[in-house]
C-alpha cells in the first residue's frame, strides 16, 4: 500500500501513473477532491481508495500496518497567496503531522520541498543542509517550505528513511486545472491558440534582457522517476535538489513551444505584474551532484525533448498522463 498526498494534483497524479506502470496499484490517494477539473487527473488510474485530506490521519491510524511508503506531494503551491495561516495549516503543520506519523509507524517518507526556498539565490543553489536555515525565500509559499525543511532537520525522531525534494520549475501533463500557476508552456499553447502570439514577462533587472530570465525547467516525468528511485533506495536520508541541473531562458522555452506546434514564432513582452515583481527569481539552477552521489544515474530530459513530448502528446491531444 502506497500513500500519495496531493494525489489529484499535477505531480501527484503523474506519480500515480508511474507507479501503476510498475504494477503498484494499491494506491491510497489523499487530497481535497472537491475540484472536478483536478479530479480528471485520476481518470483511468488504478487506485485502491480515495481519502479526503481532512480524514487522512484517522484513516492512517486505522490502516498504518498495511502502508509500505508515503509520498507527501500535497501542498498549497500558490506563490501569489499571502495568507500565512493557509500555509501554516497545509504546508507546515500538516507536514509535521505526517512526519510524526511516519516516524511512529516506521513508514518511509518522501516529501515535496521547493526551489522557492532559495529566494534570490544569495547562497547559491546547493542542497547543502547546513545552509538551509540561512535561506531567504521571497514569498510565504517558499517560507513555508523552508520552515518545514528546517524543522525536519532538527528532529531527533525521524522516519527510518526520509527525503525532501526541492522541486525546481516542473512542467508537463496534468496541469489543466492550475490556471495562473500552470507552467509557461501551458500558457504559451493557450495564448497561441487564442491570439497567435505569446507575451512573456519583461525583465525588470538590468542584468537580464527581456525573455532571458533563466530557470531550471524539469520535466515531470523525470521528477517521478526520482521518486520511484528513492522508494526503492531507502538510504541516505536528507534534502535533495530536483531539477535538470541546467538553467535555460524563457525564450528557449517558448521558442521550443512554437516549434513543437509548428507555428511561426510571435513573441512580445509585457510588464511583470506588480504583485510578484519584487518576488521574482531571475535565475535558478539546481546543483544535482548530491542526488547523483547516492547512485541516481539516469539522464534528465532535455528542454527540447520535454517540450516536444508535452506539447504534441498531451496539450495538443488534450490528453492526461
Amino acid at each position: 500500500m502506497i500513500i500519495v498526498t496531493g494525489a489529484a494534483g499535477f505531480i501527484g497524479s503523474c506519480l500515480i501513473q508511474r507507479l501503476n506502470q510498475d504494477n503498484f496499484n494499491y494506491i491510497i490517494a489523499v487530497d481535497d477532491f472537491s475540484d472536478e477539473q483536478k479530479n480528471k487527473n485520476l481518470d483511468g488510474k488504478k487506485i485502491q481508495e480515495r481519502v479526503d485530506r481532512e480524514h487522512f490521519f484517522e484513516w492512517l491510524d486505522a490502516n498504518y500496518q498495511e502502508v509500505e511508503f508515503c509520498f507527501h506531494i500535497g501542498a498549497r503551491t500558490d506563490t501569489t497567496e499571502f495568507n500565512i495561516d493557509i500555509f501554516n495549516k497545509l504546508n507546515l503543520n500538516y507536514s509535521k503531522k505526517i512526519w510524526k506519523k511516519c516516524h511512529d509507524y516506521q513508514i518511509p517518507l518522501v516529501y515535496a520541498s521547493s526551489a522557492a526556498t532559495y529566494g534570490l539565490g544569495e547562497f547559491g543553489y546547493d542542497d547543502n543542509e547546513s545552509l538551509i536555515p540561512q535561506l531567504k525565500p521571497l514569498n510565504p509559499y517558499g517560507e513555508s517550505k523552508n520552515d518545514f525543511d528546517i524543522w525536519a532537520l532538527k528532529q531527533e525522531e525521524q522516519p527510518f528513511f526520509w527525503a525532501g525534494l526541492k522541486f525546481f520549475n516542473v512542467y508537463g501533463p496534468n496541469e489543466f486545472h492550475k490556471g495562473r500557476m500552470a507552467s509557461v508552456i501551458w500558457h504559451t499553447v493557450n495564448q497561441i491558440k487564442n491570439t497567435g502570439e505569446m507575451k512573456l514577462f519583461r525583465s525588470h533587472n538590468d542584468d537580464y534582457k527581456d525573455g532571458e530570465q533563466m530557470r531550471d525547467f524539469i520535466y515531470v516525468k523525470d521528477v517521478v522517476e526520482v521518486c520511484i528511485y528513492l522508494m526503492h533506495h531507502r538510504r541516505n536520508s536528507g534534502i535533495y535538489n530536483l531539477g535538470s541541473g541546467t538553467a535555460r531562458t524563457f525564450l528557449d522555452l517558448v521558442k521550443n513551444t512554437f516549434k513543437a506546434l509548428d507555428v511561426p514564432e510571435n513573441i512580445s513582452f509585457i510588464d511583470t505584474p506588480e504583485d510578484i515583481r519584487d518576488k521574482y527569481q531571475y535565475f535558478t539552477e539546481a546543483n544535482m551532484s548530491k542526488l547523483q552521489s547516492i547512485g541516481y544515474d539516469k539522464n534528465f530530459t532535455t528542454l527540447e525533448e520535454g517540450v516536444n513530448d508535452y506539447v504534441q502528446n498531451y496539450l495538443v491531444a488534450e490528453k492526461y498522463y
